[in-house]
């Protein structure tokens, strides 16, 4: 019994800053909840590559095209997100699709201080023509 105390101990002194490292300062860290349902924006004007990779976005611009909603947020196994799922096309619910964007095509914009949308550089018309994506596609 003694050694279950020692080792107790012993793991509770051990554990003490990877725990401290779990409560890190969350004022840069962001949740999928205040991201998914958040809009998607298609950008008025095309971008280039190399001023796409280099553009860094703060706010949801007045000339971009509402053109869809967040679905849903892809990782692969290793936890790296590799896309976001869109509903695009339709009204009201109706004729719509989920497309996923590769992360690589969009940019996260804060809305306000708890919210998020998606910018990409795809037009609505490439996006209508993308391959649909359903709930069977990743299960």
């Amino acid at each position: 019994m003694k050694h279950l105390a020692n080792l107790t101990v012993i793991l509770g002194v051990a554990a003490g800053p990877a725990l401290a490292e779990m409560h890190m300062d969350s004022s840069n860290l962001i949740r999928t909840r205040d991201i998914t349902g958040g809009n998607i924006y298609s950008m008025a004007d095309p971008m280039n590559d190399a001023d796409w990779d280099s553009w860094e976005v703060d706010a949801v611009g007045s000339d971009w095209n509402d053109i869809g909603e967040i679905e849903d947020i892809i990782l692969d196994k290793s936890g790296q997100v590799i896309g976001v799922v869109a509903e695009v096309g339709g009204f009201l619910d109706i004729g719509d699709k989920h497309v996923m964007l590769p992360i690589a095509d969009v940019r996260l914009t804060p809305v306000d201080d708890r919210t998020y949308s998606v910018v990409t550089r795809l037009s609505e018309e490439q996006l209508e023509e993308m391959e649909a994506v359903d709930e069977a596609w990743w299960n």
